[in-house]
């Protein structure tokens, strides 16, 4: 990454082309670019690919539930033994694949009705998952509008992470001494995003300002937590206990970061107020991942990014066609267009932050 937040080009033409889109965006695109997503977003229609997979993600649900059942079994049969540390792990996994199809319900992708993925998204976000489902669309939305935007993206704002030049001059000298090792920091900062989802969860739903369906969400976040504190503590000693959840959260933390990290950290930042045009925005701020159908499920479809951002309420199952049809439409349009392989967006991402 160059300092201004530009991605590093593998090569001089590659470089040129990044530095000529991203010029691009600071002000408004021509006419005929930004007319350009109306006859995208008609041909990903004619295409069937914005038509719903209902069957896709009810057979989904129903592979998932069978595998927590089973996990909640071997939980009960096993008893007081470290091996449940194993069963924390997968739980943690399941977690996450459990927030995927909830993350899809919260962009209509799941069903036809708004109501329907609506109550979806709640359900599985507060009672599975321990999330709070408005906390997480507010958040998500507002990510979705202004992504990498400075003071306008949520998931750049400054934290414990620093994401981009502008919050460093805030931190004094020992925070510009972490923030040049911050990279290597942070796979091992991600073990601790489960708890802070969870808080931040139940801080969103007890701020004075209006909440829709709040009490519903805090119930639902009650009994889930309830129970599985009860059967935690019921069925290990409380020294087990207490590394079986710290286990299963940082599992989740961990799996969740770590297929939302790669997909826009190290892509251009854009300052305030940006003028860009949709198309280039939302592209020029994406990653995609390589890797075909086994990474779609592993990341449950984040690995395409830039069809996500621009074909939000677009199923999982149609991102790669639309992949293609993006990628011509991209060339023909001079945007570039980003992907590299899962082990190689780490690279850039760390080397980004440090």
């Amino acid at each position: 990454m160059t300092p201004t937040g530009h991605p590093t080009a593998s090569s001089p033409q590659q470089q040129h082309r990044v530095e000529i889109s991203v010029a691009r965006v600071k002000g408004i695109r021509g006419n005929e670019v930004v007319s350009s997503y109306s006859t995208l977003l008609k041909a990903a229609r004619d295409a069937g690919l914005l038509d719903r997979c209902r069957r896709f993600y009810l057979i989904l649900l129903a592979s998932l539930g069978l595998a927590k059942t089973c996990l909640c079994a071997a939980f009960f049969v096993i008893g007081d033994a470290w091996i449940q540390l194993l069963i924390a792990a997968a739980l943690g996994v399941l977690c996450t694949q459990f927030a995927f199809i909830g993350h899809e319900a919260a962009h209509n992708q799941v069903f036809a009705s708004r109501a329907a993925n609506e109550w979806t998204a709640r359900i599985i976000a507060t009672f599975l998952v321990g999330m709070s489902y408005a906390y997480w669309n507010d958040k998500h939305g507002r990510h979705h509008a202004r992504p990498n935007g400075v003071n306008e993206d949520p998931d750049i704002r400054p934290g414990a992470v620093i994401f981009h030049n502008e919050t460093l001059t805030n931190r004094g000298a020992p925070g510009l001494v972490f923030a040049k090792r911050q990279g290597y920091l942070l796979l091992p900062l991600l073990l601790f995003l489960g708890y802070t989802l969870h808080a931040d969860s139940a801080k969103y739903l007890l701020r004075p300002a209006p909440v829709a369906h709040r009490w519903i969400e805090l119930a639902l976040l009650t009994a889930r937590f309830g129970a599985y504190l009860t059967a935690v503590f019921l069925v290990l000693s409380p020294g087990l206990g207490l590394a079986f959840i710290a286990v299963q959260t940082a599992a989740f933390g961990f799996y969740m970061g770590g297929c939302f990290a790669p997909n826009h950290k190290g892509m251009p930042i854009l300052p305030e107020k940006s003028r860009a045009d949709f198309l280039s925005r939302q592209v020029l701020t994406s990653r995609d991942i390589t890797g075909g159908p086994l990474m779609t499920m592993l990341m449950g479809g984040l690995n395409h990014q830039i069809e996500h951002h621009l074909f939000p309420d677009m199923p999982r199952p149609h991102l790669q066609k639309a992949r293609r049809l993006l990628k011509d439409h991209c060339e023909k349009t001079g945007i570039v267009y980003t992907e590299t392989g899962l082990r190689r967006s780490y690279v850039i991402v760390i080397r980004y932050l440090n």
